[in-house]
């Protein structure tokens, strides 16, 4: 891998221990409460940013996201389409997020982690520069995309964290 990869690696597997601090220990109610009806839960935090990285990520890398092609989709028993991420819900659509334990949540995360971990082995400093997105202007390389997903969970990781200390946690 380059310099520019183990870096990447490094970055998500912060991610993924933030998202395994989140979540130890907490039962599935502690898992889906809200500290105020407009707010996110750890458990909605958690399966919204680990979305997010499988979805993007698998974008970038042209394959069948992790969510579907392993069968996440059927454990979490979402009432929600098998596409979606969380962009964008409403606080009821947060407080469907429920009946999580924290093994389904960091399982999950883990074979994105180990997806995303996989895709980037492969990926060279060259590969960094091709646009995966011309939907923005500038449009959006690899790297800034991967660079968005990486701030973007951490962010969430760091509202869970937040989240779990209100809990007492």
């Amino acid at each position: 891998m380059t310099a520019s990869t183990d870096l990447l690696v490094d970055a998500f597997g912060r991610i993924r221990e933030a998202v395994e601090e989140a979540v130890d220990g907490l039962d599935p109610d502690e898992i889906a409460s809200r500290p105020a009806e407009e707010a996110n839960s750890v458990g909605w935090l958690v399966w919204h940013l680990t979305r997010i990285q499988d979805d993007h990520v698998a974008g970038v890398a042209g394959t069948e996201q992790v969510w579907t092609a392993d069968g996440w989709y059927e454990r979490f028993g979402l009432p929600f389409a098998a596409d979606d991420t969380g962009y964008g819900h409403s606080p009821e659509e947060v407080a469907a997020v429920r009946d999580l334990s924290a093994e389904l949540l960091t399982d999950y995360h883990e074979a994105v982690h180990d997806a995303t971990v996989q895709y980037l082995a492969g990926v060279e400093d060259k590969d960094y520069k091709r646009v995966v997105d011309r939907a923005w202007s500038p449009p959006v390389t690899l790297g800034v995309r991967l660079v968005s997903v990486i701030a973007d969970d951490l962010q969430h990781a760091g509202q869970a964290a937040y989240v779990r200390g209100l809990l007492g946690r």
